[in-house]
């Protein structure tokens, strides 16, 4: 069976929703997690507020899960529910040989077992070699680092709420997304 309606959207956690590092930046930080100073990204709250009332949200890195499910847990607003919350056991890890190190993959395969449609995903990452295998399914965006005035998922929000009514993500083009107002 699969699960339809609206577009699911399977968002990256470091470095696209929050930065967390061990060294202090000179900024006050929101919350600390072991040794990790965590900043969430500006518009957090706003944005996975606003993105559940035309999508489904998942979330899935590559961090380790106890990490990954304690982050979320910390940033989630209350009257969001996400379809999962996956870290690194769920990913596959590869050798790339052009960077010279293992990859944790997200493979889309994965989350179509789960009943969604391959068409009605789109992974939201600021590691395309993480999700390159998913032609046609991934929205890249600027890392974050901890800059106080970002403004990316803003402009994510307006991107994303132009195709919200796509039948299928995989058929138009979604490199230079900022630039674009309707898809």
């Amino acid at each position: 069976m699969e699960i339809e309606n609206k577009i699911l959207l399977v968002l990256d956690l470091d470095e696209t929703l929050i930065h967390a590092t061990e060294r202090k930046l000179e900024i006050d930080f929101d919350f600390q997690y072991a040794d990790y100073f965590v900043y969430r990204r500006p518009h957090l709250k706003w944005f996975l507020e606003s993105m559940s009332a035309n999508f489904k949200l998942a979330i899935w890195s590559s961090a380790d899960d106890k990490y990954v499910e304690e982050i979320v847990e910390k940033i989630k607003p209350e009257n969001i529910d996400f379809e999962f919350i996956w870290g690194k056991t769920r990913c596959t890890t590869k050798r790339d040989y052009q960077l010279d190190e293992y990859v944790h993959e997200k493979r889309l395969k994965k989350v179509k077992k789960k009943g969604f449609s391959i068409e009605r995903i789109l992974m939201i990452d600021d590691s395309p070699e993480k999700t390159k295998d998913n032609y046609g399914n991934a929205v890249y965006v600027t890392a974050f680092e901890g800059n106080r005035t970002d403004s990316e998922l803003k402009i994510l929000a307006e991107y994303l709420n132009s195709i919200k009514n796509s039948s299928n993500v995989r058929s138009f083009e979604k490199r230079g997304w900022k630039n674009k107002k309707t898809a």
